[in-house]
């Protein structure tokens, strides 16, 4: 086989394709580059949200969701769709790791707790898997069941935790099962950056009972609201009057599906080489399981094991020989590895794996756009001529765009733009050639409906663009996020595996 042209997937995570508009920060912000990218080179676009990602109709993608399509090149059915028709099918109640968390719980304690965002935005967890362990629960006879509510205001609207909240009180009062013992926002207890004075704050609330103490769920939650705290930053909580701490004998639930954000609460609950905090007594729970697999290396029973993924794009590229880079900083680092790789931690053979720190001396993205997006290019650039494919992913778009703040979310388009514009000349100027894309889009609708901040991902396509020397001839056919890997394929001169059922996007050259 000739040696194949320098091929790189740029991926700008967040960068939606949506009407101009107020919100539309891709539009407003001063972008010469993707400008003159988007006039001059061959684009169409892919789907990114609901069935075309394996998800439910209308629900929107996320980073997780996105990579593992493109490092497919097939549909990858979600691990929230495949909980969903265990539950439609009637398998749910019956399966073996459930089971043995209640037999467990009951021939300890009794008492038994379920954790985990409540909220029905699906990119972490939704509430109607929290209904079926309810509904599971009532059934199986306990009695001492203990919900503790993660606020999320992320990938829901900033102020949405009271309604689901009240939802979830509903469920309870129906069954007449369960109480709400602690309330948190997900900053504090879904971290995955190694803050862990955030997560310290969690785990003592839920451990040791330290913390604000609420009167009731509802009232704690508005009284937050009229203090300017919104459900993501919702300082960890008790409840008043219910004896719902983890103790010695009681069985854990972490109803959460998606993994980056489980880890660091879970290890502190479980890892007896935890260091990372002082943690006093740790419970001895009768049992520990969750929703899926957070860690391989995790002791914990997991209740729905990951499929197992053949012929990826990673494996395909590393089988022929072909050296290949994955790059980006730490808050997407995981997605152009482990995600990109479909649930593999280790790296396949003659793949180099560049993480760039994010900042780390500030809270949230708005205070510094830019976060790390010139050094992941810098180092790009300076490794670009070692390798046959490189994997790239720009993380400003997404990550400042979860702030819903405007300026700051152009600032980080600005900071893109720029970068994007050195790699392409880097690129060309090698001879090679750039596929570049998103995962699922954010920035450019940045305001929802009702004219407050919207936070979360959007339903919209992404743009796909051909960048090559003389690409003026090449067309596109519209597609999905899992034709983008048997396109790079043919651009290697590789043959597509019989397992990617994607499409070649590239109709004419």
């Amino acid at each position: 086989m000739s040696q194949p042209k320098k091929t790189l997937l740029l991926i700008l995570d967040g960068w939606g394709v949506a009407p101009e508009g107020a919100g539309n920060c891709v539009k407003t912000a001063d972008t010469p580059h993707l400008d003159s990218i988007m006039a001059h080179y061959p684009h169409t676009l892919l789907a990114c949200s609901g069935r075309a990602v394996g998800l439910p109709d209308g629900f929107m993608g996320n980073s997780e969701v996105g990579h593992m399509n493109i490092g497919g090149g097939r549909i990858i059915y979600q691990d929230m769709t495949r909980i969903d028709m265990a539950i439609e099918k009637g398998d749910f109640n019956g399966n073996p790791v459930l089971s043995d968390l209640i037999e467990k719980t009951k021939a300890g304690s009794g008492r038994l707790h379920l954790m985990g965002l409540v909220s029905d935005g699906g990119v972490h967890s939704h509430i109607k898997h929290l209904d079926a362990l309810l509904k599971l629960a009532k059934k199986e006879g306990l009695t001492e069941v203990f919900v503790h509510v993660f606020l999320d205001g992320r990938d829901t609207p900033p102020t949405s935790g009271l309604k689901y909240t009240r939802q979830l009180m509903s469920i309870l009062t129906q069954l007449e099962v369960g109480s709400v013992a602690t309330i948190t926002g997900r900053y504090w207890v879904m971290d995955r950056d190694q803050r862990y004075e955030r997560v310290e704050k969690a785990y003592k609330a839920l451990v040791e009972g330290k913390g604000n103490i609420v009167s009731d769920p509802l009232s704690g939650i508005k009284a937050s609201y009229d203090a300017g705290e919104t459900d993501e930053f919702f300082e960890p909580s008790i409840v008043e009057g219910v004896d719902g701490l983890l103790r010695d004998g009681d069985g854990l639930f972490f109803f959460n599906f998606r993994a980056d954000r489980a880890r660091e609460i879970s290890r502190s609950l479980f890892d007896s080489d935890f260091e990372e905090f002082e943690r006093g007594a740790v419970p001895s729970l009768a049992e520990f399981a969750t929703m899926t697999q957070y860690e391989s290396s995790f002791p914990l029973p997991v209740a729905f094991a990951p499929e197992k993924y053949a012929e990826t794009l990673g494996e395909v590229v590393s089988g022929n020989g072909l050296k290949q880079l994955r790059i980006a900083e730490t808050e997407k680092y995981a997605h152009v590895t482990y995600f990109l790789n479909c649930g593999r931690e280790d790296p396949f053979i003659k793949e180099d794996r560049i993480m760039i720190p994010s900042p780390r001396d500030v809270a949230t993205y708005d205070k510094k756009p830019c976060m790390s997006a010139v050094k992941v290019t810098e180092t790009l650039i300076e490794k670009l001529s070692q390798y046959d494919l490189c994997v790239c992913n720009l993380a400003n778009l997404d990550m400042v765009g979860h702030t819903g703040l405007l300026d700051a979310t152009c600032q980080a388009c600005m900071t893109v733009d720029d970068c994007v514009g050195k790699i392409v000349k880097a690129v060309l100027e090698e001879g090679g050639r750039i596929l570049l894309t998103a995962d699922h889009g954010n920035a450019e609708q940045m305001i929802a409906t009702d004219g407050t901040p919207h936070t979360a991902h959007s339903t919209n396509p992404v743009p796909l663009v051909f960048i090559e020397n003389g690409a003026e001839e090449v067309l596109l056919s519209e597609g999905i996020l899992a034709d983008i890997a048997p396109t790079i394929l043919g651009l290697l001169g590789l043959e597509r595996p019989s397992a990617m059922t994607g499409k070649n996007l590239i109709i004419k050259r």
